[in-house]
């Protein structure tokens, strides 16, 4: 009878606070292209790109900062730039902190080791 009942009412709510949770991590996800891209052009300012040219990979002479080589960089359909297919994170601002932060602490990711994190990371960014 009544104990039921408030069982019943009790796993329910339950329920609810899921889709909550759910709501804010795709609110999250949604966001990131748009970070990304920011960073993305900030770290491009000549004052920023010596910083972010990691191994040669886009400054065309470095002696001219102005021309970063802007034929390595593809633009996706979101406008965010990627290198060899893969997107650019630049070091610029807390993007890799935030992305690694909120990839240990969601919920439903599973931590199987640095390796395979780094795979899966790898992949998406």
């Amino acid at each position: 009878g009544k104990a039921n009942v408030v069982a019943d009412a009790l796993s329910r709510k339950e329920r609810i606070k899921p889709l909550r949770v759910r709501a804010l991590v795709m609110t999250i996800v949604l966001d990131l292209p748009k970070q990304i891209l920011e960073a993305q052009t900030e770290s491009m300012k000549p004052k920023n790109l010596k910083v972010e040219d990691v191994g040669g990979m886009l400054i065309e002479n470095s002696k001219d900062l102005e021309k970063p080589k802007k034929e390595k960089l593809e633009p996706r359909a979101d406008e965010t730039l990627c290198l060899n297919n893969i997107s650019l994170l630049p070091w610029y601002g807390e993007l890799r902190t935030l992305i690694m932060h909120e990839s240990h602490k969601l919920k439903y990711s599973v931590h199987l080791g640095f390796d395979k994190m780094y795979q899966d990371m790898k992949l998406l960014y």
